[in-house]
């Protein structure tokens, strides 16, 4: 909602006495679900829906009702590809091309959201970094550098495409 003659021209929480403002990815996510409407593309409206109530579900989960930041709507997003690219999977296995189709299309709408995601080689280089600052010499230290290098691709690299979590991926032979 804007309140403009309560509060700086911004857009604000539904709850008056708050001070907590949503974030910009949010409000980008309510902007174009009003563009996607107002131009009839029933894709990105039907997906930008389905995100934002993931993030209100998100929001309301727990003991008490919180504003997520970007970092946080990011995680929403990124598990809500997730499911698209898994569902887009499964229709192929199950012989239908036309709702794989669909759920792609939605991913790719999912993915404009999302940060650019690392190569493998940004991936390696990112990891030796962290390797090297860490100071790991073996693969005992292993949970060291992926405690340390989960904050730094978060959201930017899938674990199952760059093998992050993997024990046979590259942190094992780089370490």
């Amino acid at each position: 909602f804007f309140f403009s003659s309560r509060r700086r021209h911004t857009r604000c929480s539904r709850d008056w006495s708050s001070d907590v403002c949503s974030s910009d990815l949010k409000e980008t996510l309510q902007a174009d679900l009003n563009t996607a409407i107002k131009s009839r593309n029933s894709v990105v409206a039907e997906t930008i829906r389905m995100v934002l109530t993931a993030i209100t579900n998100e929001e309301v989960a727990g003991k008490e009702k919180k504003e997520l930041s970007d970092a946080e709507i990011i995680t929403v997003l990124t598990r809500e590809a997730k499911k698209r690219r898994e569902a887009a999977e499964a229709f192929d296995a199950g012989g239908r091309a036309d709702r794989a189709a669909t759920e792609r299309a939605e991913g790719e709408v999912i993915a404009g959201y999302l940060p650019e995601q690392l190569s493998e080689d940004d991936v390696k280089k990112l990891i030796a970094e962290t390797i090297a600052a860490v100071g790991a010499t073996g693969p005992s230290d292993m949970g060291k550098v992926m405690g340390s290098l989960k904050a730094k691709v978060a959201g930017k690299a899938d674990r199952k495409s760059t093998r992050l979590n993997s024990s046979h991926g590259y942190i094992s032979y780089a370490v």
